[in-house]
Formats: structure tokens, sequence, C-alpha cells
């Protein structure tokens, strides 16, 4: 799959009615029901102020160590740091959390810095990235990091070529081995683009700044927020992260450990996985996949399939969105309750006042509920139904009681979930 660097993002329309703000963005939307209001809408105050941001809901509540480098790791940035591929993709913590200048909650991994950021919270993008760190790094070094983003050539170095832009029509906009990202004038090919790809570099990574070069025994390439680095074990994101440490003034001193566990995969499920396959051991970042038309879902962790099962997804005219979302929010169990019109579209959610001609439904203790994206539309457990395989919601996606409480605990806040037709195909029963 080819990713973009532009998106757009969909947001819904319809009225929320009677939001709780004690209910944090999400109350009452689901089962049958998923499609509704936009999560925004939902925590809206009713003077129209804004809402407050719910960061963190559903995190997991475990503070581990990591003997490797001696420090530890909790909340969300130990979600999005197992949703990524833990150690295996960007290194383990070499610092303990801070805050930057800006005020920004962070942590230096061995390959980068994680930071909370806010800003992208009402967005069905990560809200936990990598700080620049090729500003950080490379400003003054043969040339300064432009506004734009590009490293400016000149400062008598030599390999001033591999930082200009490429002419665009030098590139062929069909070619699927080759990204070229117009904001910088770069592209990424070759293994560079396949990490990329499965790595949600465009989110974690950035835009390029240039060329792949070789560098030692080895071919590099810079982004916004790291460096990839090829060798004959692979590529990888460079070890940067004692460096930006040392320019962050932040201090690497080992911690002790006292009672902290150590870091294992298995501390954060809270069920057994019911099916065989899944390997505790898989290394690599972890993704959702729903396949719409056939009404089934799998979950990665890495290229280890971890878990397949049957789903339901929405019964028109309440559709599961089409779309690359995550992990955003999760309830253990959430009461859900709305109304929907004459026509069975979901209208409005919450325990406020009904809007006109409005029915109502109300469909108490939903288990392990993950909210994915702006429309309110969540994976979690259903036990009003067994007929997983067939179109049943009315916009999440319904799960197996035992499939979703083991997905509860291994799937962390961040976790990619995307939502596809296949090629060819309209949405189940239109």
């Amino acid at each position: 799959m080819r990713l973009g660097i532009s998106r757009r993002r969909r947001f819904s329309r319809r009225a929320f009615v009677g939001a709780s703000i004690g209910l944090a963005a999400a109350s009452g939307l689901g089962p049958h029901i998923g499609i509704g209001p936009g999560l925004r809408e939902a925590a809206a105050q009713q003077d129209g102020s804004a809402p407050p941001t719910p960061l963190g809901l559903g995190e997991s509540s475990l503070t581990v160590y990591m003997a490797e480098t001696g420090h530890t790791v909790s909340g969300l940035l130990l979600d999005y740091w197992r949703a990524t591929g833990a150690g295996m993709v960007f290194g383990n913590p070499l610092t303990e959390p801070f805050e930057t200048d800006d005020g920004l909650s962070s942590q230096v991994f061995e390959r980068g810095v994680f930071q909370i950021r806010p800003d992208y919270f009402w967005s069905v993008d990560p809200y936990v990235r990598l700080l620049p760190a090729a500003r950080l790094l490379l400003a003054g070094d043969a040339g300064a990091i432009l506004p734009s983003g590009r490293r400016a050539a000149g400062g008598g170095n030599r390999q001033a070529s591999i930082w200009g832009p490429l002419d665009p029509k030098s590139v062929d906009p069909l070619d699927d081995n080759r990204l070229y990202v117009s904001d910088t004038g770069h592209a990424i090919s070759g293994d560079f683009l396949k990490w990329y790809q499965a790595h949600e570099g465009d989110f974690y990574l950035g835009n390029p700044l240039s060329e792949p070069f070789p560098e030692g025994h080895a071919l590099v390439q810079w982004f916004e927020c790291g460096k990839l680095i090829q060798t004959d074990d692979g590529v990888a994101p460079a070890p940067l992260g004692a460096q930006l440490a040392e320019r962050l003034d932040v201090p690497t001193t080992r911690v002790p450990q006292n009672d902290l566990p150590d870091f294992d995969e298995t501390l954060f499920w809270k069920s057994p996985s019911p099916l065989p396959m899944t390997d505790p051991t898989a290394t690599g970042p972890k993704r959702i996949l729903v396949d719409v038309t056939n009404q089934a879902m799998q979950a990665f962790q890495g290229d280890s399939l971890a878990m397949e099962t049957l789903v339901s997804t929405g019964i028109p005219p309440n559709k599961t969105e089409i779309g690359r979302f995550r992990v955003r929010i999760k309830y253990p169990v959430q009461d859900m309750k709305g109304f929907t019109n004459s026509t069975g579209e979901v209208v409005a959610a919450g325990s406020g006042g009904a809007p006109a001609g409005g029915i109502p439904y109300d469909v108490p203790a939903v288990p392990n509920v993950m909210y994915v994206n702006l429309d309110a539309e969540a994976l979690h457990g259903a036990y009003w139904h067994h007929n997983f395989g067939h179109i049943m919601s009315h916009g999440c996606i319904n799960l197996p009681l035992d499939v979703a409480a083991f997905l509860y605990g291994w799937a962390p806040l961040g976790t990619p979930v995307t939502t596809f037709l296949q090629p060819g195909t309209s949405y189940p029963g239109t």
C-alpha cells in the first residue's frame, strides 16, 4: 500500500444531544451504534468553549523497566512505543521522561525522541510522535535547515547535491517503487521505502530531507525526525538517541529498578489469546486490518499474524468508515445510549434529551471498547449476537467476546487500524 503524504479528514456532521463532559468524548457511542457524532462534538461543552482533551484515556497503568538501558517507560509513551514495535524499532529508553522547553512531555529512546503532541489529539493521526531530530543534529553542519525543512546546500560540502530538491519532471508519478514528496522535493525508494511504508514513516519519520547517500559502509537517508540506515542486516533508524540526549541536555544516568517489572509484552494481556497462532515473542509494529468486504479482521505484530477472526461492521445507512485510523481511546466497559431516526440512522448519542422523532437505544456494559476514528466507531465485544461474518452494527466493528478481551490488552493506544474494501467491491448490503 502506498502511503500518501497529505490526507483529508472527514468529521461527522450529525448533532450531539446532551453530551456529558465526564465521559470525555466517547460516552454512548457504540456497538450497534458506532457511527454518530464525531468525538470532538461529543466532548463539546454546552457553552461552546473548547472541550477538554482526554489524552491518555485508556493508557496503560503499568510502569515497566528496561534492564538493557536502565530506564522506565510508562503511560502514553509506553503505549505508542509498544504500538510502533517497542525496542526492536525505535530502541529502548535512554532517559526518564522530561519536558522540553515548549512544554511537551518527551523521552529519549535509542533511535529517536518520542513526544506527546496534544495538538494532534483531535485527528485520526498519532498524537505521540518523534521530535524533529534533523533540526537539532544538522543545523550548522555544511548548511542550515531551511524553514521548508530542506537542508541548504553549500558550506563546502562536496555532497551538497544530495540535499538539493529533485526535478519533479524526473519522477514517474506511477512508479510504486518510488515515492516523491513535493513538500521537500525528495524521493524515497527501494528498501528505504519498504521500511517507511511498513512503519508509518510519514507520521514518525516525516518527510525526506536528502537523497540516499553512502556513509561509511552503509547507505543512509535523512528525514525530518531521524535517519534511516541500510546495512547488510537491513534497514533501521539510526541510533541518534545519545546525540539527541546530549543536545537536549537530558541525563542518561541509569535509575534503580526497585519493584518495577521487566518489560514483557504479555504483561499487558488481560485475557489469553483464543487463537494458537499468536506469538508473544514476535517483533515489529502492531497493526489491525479490517476487511469490510469479507467481514474479517487480522491483527499483525510485524510480519506475524497474531489474530484472525470474523467481525460485523455497520449496516447501511450507518456504514463503517473506510480509512486509516488507530486505537485512540479505550474503555474496559461502557454503557452506550443514543437515538436513531425512522430509517435507523444514528442521529445523536449520549443520555441527553431526545431529538424530534428520535428512537432511543440503550446497550449496557459493552466490553473492551477501543475507539478508532472521529465518527466514534470502535472495536468492541458484542454479547447480543453471534452472527459474525455479516454486517450487524450501526457503524462499530463487533468482535467475538474472547477476541475483544485479548485485543484490548494486546493493542495499546496508537495501534494502527485500517478498514478497507476489496478492490472492485461495494460496501456489503449496498
